[in-house]
């Protein structure tokens, strides 16, 4: 076998070995540069349902709440982005989390209390679902990694 031959061989078989790895790096890399931007979506969304609320005290005693929790999901996750440590990002992430759940918990009381209907809430309380499950995996994988 020639020197070019065997050369290749090396390359394409550590393509191969790695191609997973670098599959799994590449799919992180995307879902990281996406978060920041969907979390965000996720406030601007927040902030349109305040803004449905009725102008009644209830709604906006409870839109108050959804709207403080529901904007800092974004906030606290860009924090984790810039962590300086494992542990420092599994902390600021956890706070994203509380926050969604605390969002979902808001919105919905103001949907059992009839304060916007089912419909209008029903992309916003998808999102928040769909977060808390990505967050939920987060903060399970980076513990699982510090083990």
């Amino acid at each position: 076998m020639q020197k070019d031959e065997r050369s290749e061989r090396d390359q394409r078989h550590r393509r191969q070995s790695c191609e997973g790895s670098s599959e799994r790096v590449r799919a992180t890399s995307e879902f990281q540069k996406d978060l920041p931007d969907r979390t965000k979506r996720f406030a601007l969304e927040i902030i349109r349902v305040f803004s449905m609320l009725p102008k009644t005290t209830e709604a906006q005693v409870l839109g108050k709440q959804v709207l403080r929790s529901g904007t800092s999901v974004g906030a606290n996750y860009r924090e984790a982005y810039r962590a300086r440590s494992k542990a420092e990002f599994i902390a600021k992430s956890g706070d994203s989390l509380r926050e969604l759940e605390e969002t979902g918990y808001w919105l919905d009381l103001l949907a059992e209390a009839n304060l916007l209907t089912q419909q209008k809430l029903r992309n916003v309380r998808q999102e928040c679902t769909e977060l808390t499950a990505i967050f939920v995996t987060i903060l399970k994988r980076y513990k699982e990694n510090l083990s």
